[in-house]
């Protein structure tokens, strides 16, 4: 089931989808920028940015079936961005990022509504007739 709501529902659709285009871009930018989170950082950025997107996907798509295509749809962009990596020639190629990607997918359906708040059900009970589930 995917809830309605027009105008929200495609904001946050875009918001989803500008996640998923920022991520392929801070894979693949040639200087990412640099947190420092000390050893395996970048591993607690691979989890922390798939987690984000499973979630945010998973307030719109709250179907098993739903969950189960966005989850395989991220682990093959994790798997693949990888793959662009090494062919890229300054980026390296990482399994131990492939993996971390997929800790963060599950974590972020695991947090999913009905664990913790549909965060668009809420936004969509502040606007007059878009609260409603198509």
């Amino acid at each position: 089931m995917v809830i309605g709501g027009g105008a929200i529902r495609r904001l946050w659709l875009a918001v989803a989808w500008f996640g998923v285009g920022l991520l392929i871009f801070l894979s693949l930018t040639p200087d990412p920028p640099e947190i420092d989170l000390g050893n395996y950082g970048d591993k607690y950025e691979h989890i922390a940015a798939y987690a984000v997107l499973m979630l945010w996907f998973c307030q719109m798509y709250v179907s098993v079936a739903q969950r189960r295509w966005t989850a395989m749809l991220l682990l093959a962009l994790a798997v693949g961005l990888e793959f662009v990596q090494r062919a890229t020639g300054y980026r390296t190629f990482e399994i131990a990022d492939m993996a971390a990607g997929a800790l963060g997918i599950g974590m972020g359906w695991l947090l999913a509504p009905p664990r913790l708040p549909n965060w668009l059900d809420l936004a969509q009970s502040f606007l007059p007739g878009v609260g409603q589930k198509h």
